[in-house]
């Protein structure tokens, strides 16, 4: 469960600081994304997401750092991990199909801005321009997610069928 904070907590400039997003929205822009959002704090540990749920959520990781783990016979092996900057939760929440991966924060004082499906539809019909860049913040986020798998696959390949590591 989210631990609850005042939102002047999470302010702009660390927002600013932590997303490539607001490269391409003016200040105001910025400050207008934020309204539509709610801050978000995790202890160690806490579970941010599950799987099976449908994403009714995007988050922006401000400060900290999540992990990305997948259940094998009912133990968390985990997968990959997500740093300050970069944004969550997009798979599920743009094909509303349910989560393969339960996202936990990995460090304490873990600080998210979230997005819900409601702010998001809102911010589409009286903001557009912002809901543009937000949806190719989250393609780019899916391809690098993308990429790295690719890489990690590629590598072991060549390692299992190859002569030894990608260099």
């Amino acid at each position: 469960m989210p631990t609850k904070k005042p939102a002047k907590q999470i302010d702009i400039a660390d927002f600013l600081n932590q997303q490539h997003l607001c490269e391409s929205l003016t200040l105001n822009e910025v400050q207008t994304l934020m309204e539509f959002t709610e801050p978000a704090f995790f202890k160690k540990n806490d579970v941010i997401a599950d799987i099976g749920e449908v994403g009714e959520a995007l988050f922006f990781i401000i400060k900290g750092e999540v992990a990305l783990f997948f259940e094998d016979h009912g133990k968390d092996v985990e997968i990959g991990r997500l740093k300050e900057g970069e944004v969550m939760g997009e798979m599920s929440f743009f094909d509303r199909q349910a989560r393969s991966a339960r996202i936990r924060a990995s460090v304490g004082d873990t600080r998210l801005l979230k997005l819900t499906r409601i702010m998001y539809n809102r911010l589409r019909v009286e903001h557009p321009f912002i809901a543009v860049n937000l949806v190719e913040h989250a393609i780019i986020s899916l391809d690098h997610l993308f990429r790295r798998l690719s890489m990690d696959i590629a590598s072991f390949n060549q390692y299992m069928y190859g002569n030894g590591p990608i260099r």
